[in-house]
């Protein structure tokens, strides 16, 4: 097998700058086995996308996109699909709850005594995490949204409106983060 690789210096130095920018994928990537909570609940899985969050340069998580079959943009509200966060640092659950009901209100208005559970559910679910933890919630489209905690099961909601809009978070038209939903849907094939 062999392997071409550019012929200049300044030809490396700007794909090498692509790659750590998240706007190249490479082909590695696309070998990456699935964490054994999304194998389990997305047979098949592929890592369709990648990116990192970050907060005034600080890196707050890496998210993995998985999906069990093609994706189009347009229609991840309706596709089987699991979002994994491996957390750069601490972080409260409660905190993470708070900011997750409020962008979920960018996708539309909610109701109050909706949004009360949603967020009582969710401070359920979501713990403090470290660096190092995972948090994998799994889109069951019309269904459920479940959660993993460092590869354990943590609970599901039964709410599709829930699922779709969690999950619109990242993947939403009207996302807070659209670079980031760039890399995680523009990724894959």
């Amino acid at each position: 097998m062999s392997c071409s690789s550019p012929s200049s210096v300044p030809e490396r130095r700007r794909l090498l700058g692509a790659v750590a920018a998240g706007l190249l994928w490479p082909a590695a990537w696309a070998e990456v086995a699935p964490p054994p909570e999304v194998a389990l609940e997305l047979p098949g899985a592929r890592l369709h996308g990648r990116g990192s969050l970050r907060y005034f340069g600080l890196r707050v998580y890496d998210a993995l996109l998985w999906v069990g079959g093609p994706l189009a943009a347009d229609s991840t509200a309706s596709a089987p699909l699991a979002l994994e966060l491996r957390y750069a640092r601490r972080l409260r659950g409660p905190l993470i709850a708070e900011r997750s009901l409020a962008e979920m209100r960018r996708q539309g208005e909610i109701h109050e005594a909706r949004a009360r559970r949603w967020l009582e559910a969710m401070v359920q679910l979501f713990p403090d995490v470290d660096a190092g933890d995972r948090i994998t919630g799994v889109q069951r489209p019309g269904e459920a949204a479940r959660f993993h905690v460092n590869g354990r099961f943590a609970g599901e909601l039964r709410d599709p409106e829930f699922a779709r809009r969690f999950f619109g978070i990242w993947l939403s038209p009207q996302t807070s983060e659209p670079q980031l939903r760039a890399l995680l849907l523009g990724g894959g094939s």
